[in-house]
């Protein structure tokens, strides 16, 4: 299929995992890509394998200069059609070992990062009349998943900004929805205490397995794409059942 053939997409945390993986794909299907991610060689490694006009950025997606310098790059290819915002910070805190300042670290990035993201690619879609969001949730947020409190809130959050931006951007044609994937083994996942999740994950699961970043990908870029023009403000789980809502 080549359903982002001529598209321009902005991908955040595009150096490894699900990020990377939708980045990928979108570039396969045609999309030239701005691959985003505070790795800036990881993006650029992202970019290079997708090939043709596609590039790497690095952006701490928390500050607002890096993100105005990012947009000021996008604004070079003259539109953008499809904005995947996938970077987070995924910890790993007992409540009672959570403070203000981790807390704050957490939603820096991705809450407030979300927002400046959405902010600024909006921006630019209001103009053409025609955009494509998806943000990355968690099923983390109907799970109530222990030793991430900061993290659970700031996806929480997540999905109910996806459905408000929804709603402000309809009348641009902007679509705006979320995946909630479970628990994926991922790079980071694999550097963290969840790798030991797997197997009671999996015990809850519908269909039973390991989750992989290409098992999310399908969910994103259907809602990526034009065949998903009329789904706005939705949440799609991508968790193989572990979760049932």
């Amino acid at each position: 299929m080549h359903r982002f053939e001529g598209r321009v997409a902005v991908v955040s945390g595009a150096a490894q995992g699900m990020g990377k993986a939708v980045a990928l794909r979108l570039g396969r299907e045609g999309a030239t890509v701005i691959a985003v991610d505070i790795n800036g060689a990881g993006a650029e490694k992202t970019a290079k394998e997708i090939g043709g006009k596609s590039i790497g950025a690095a952006c701490d997606i928390g500050d607002p200069a890096s993100v105005t310098k990012l947009f000021a790059e996008v604004a070079k290819f003259g539109k953008l059609d499809v904005q995947i915002n996938a970077a987070a910070i995924v910890p790993f805190v007992p409540w009672d070992e959570l403070t203000f300042e981790e807390w704050r670290r957490v939603l820096r990035v991705n809450l407030d990062g979300l927002y400046l993201m959405c902010r600024a690619g909006s921006e630019i879609m209001r103009k053409a009349n025609y955009g494509r969001i998806v943000n990355f949730c968690s099923n983390s947020i109907f799970a109530g998943t222990p030793n991430m409190a900061h993290y659970v809130a700031s996806k929480g959050g997540v999905l109910t900004f996806s459905r408000a931006l929804a709603t402000e951007l309809g009348a641009y044609k902007i679509t705006v929805n979320c995946v909630t994937p479970g628990l994926v083994d991922s790079e980071s996942v694999q550097q963290s205490p969840h790798k030991e999740a797997f197997g009671f994950v999996e015990m809850l699961q519908a269909i039973k397995g390991h989750g992989k970043p290409d098992d999310v990908v399908p969910a994103v870029a259907f809602l990526a794409s034009d065949e998903a023009h009329w789904i706005t403000g939705q949440t799609l789980n991508v968790d193989a059942g572990m979760v049932r809502w």
